[in-house]
């Protein structure tokens, strides 16, 4: 069996907290860690068990789950955070993904995809509901925009983002490069940052169309 996959839940209505909460226990290769209502006992909880993955709603009854994206963006780099949310607006969705969020799913999910969606986040997956990603599609449409010179990406961002463009998935990266996920998951996010990205596909496809990797 694969290594379990700890989750935490960030969720103000007690019935989708409840329905999470089974999935995830229901799941062989899942532990769920906590559960939260609310930002502040979320954050807590977020601070002291820094879960694999933050499965957190946007509309919360003291502020905005954008806080606990950013917050596990800039301190907690191993924990993946898929959003799960009502909000399908481009305002919702942009704010989260550039808080750092790598998944975002709405509430019509049909339950039985959302563990599966779990475990491709973790494994380096951007798990997007259909109509939140021809949103994105929309926004990749090309235009003309600023050269870049090759001194915009690391060395190691490149390799990785190449590497990515390959096929192969964060852990055989970092199998290949003699890393841990940890660092190779640093040097994504750092290059999603300087090319102004929220996920591996439109990082991909932005490094090709720089010419900043190989294909």
């Amino acid at each position: 069996m694969n290594p379990t996959i700890s989750v935490l839940i960030v969720e103000d209505d007690e019935r989708f907290r409840a329905a999470f909460a089974s999935m995830v226990g229901d799941a062989p290769d899942m532990a769920l860690v906590g559960s939260a209502g609310d930002v502040e006992p979320g954050l807590r909880l977020l601070c002291n068990l820094r879960p694999d993955v933050l499965l957190v709603d946007l509309g919360l009854p003291s502020g905005s789950g954008v806080d606990l994206i950013r917050y596990a963006n800039e301190h907690l780099p191993d924990t993946d955070v898929m959003v799960v949310t009502v909000f399908g607006d481009e305002p919702h969705v942009m704010a989260s993904l550039e808080a750092g969020a790598t998944g975002y799913l709405l509430k019509d999910t049909p339950a039985d995809d959302l563990t599966e969606q779990i475990r491709s986040l973790h494994s380096g997956g951007s798990p997007i509901s259909p109509v939140i990603a021809r949103q994105l599609l929309l926004r990749l449409t090309p235009q003309a925009g600023p050269v870049v010179d090759d001194a915009l990406l690391s060395p190691q961002e490149r390799q990785v983002l190449t590497l990515s463009a390959k096929g192969f998935s964060f852990e055989e990266i970092a199998r290949m490069l003699g890393v841990s996920r940890h660092t190779v998951m640093t040097y994504v996010k750092r290059s999603y940052r300087k090319l102004q990205v929220h996920s591996k596909t439109e990082a991909i496809y932005e490094a090709r169309k720089l010419g900043l990797v190989r294909d």
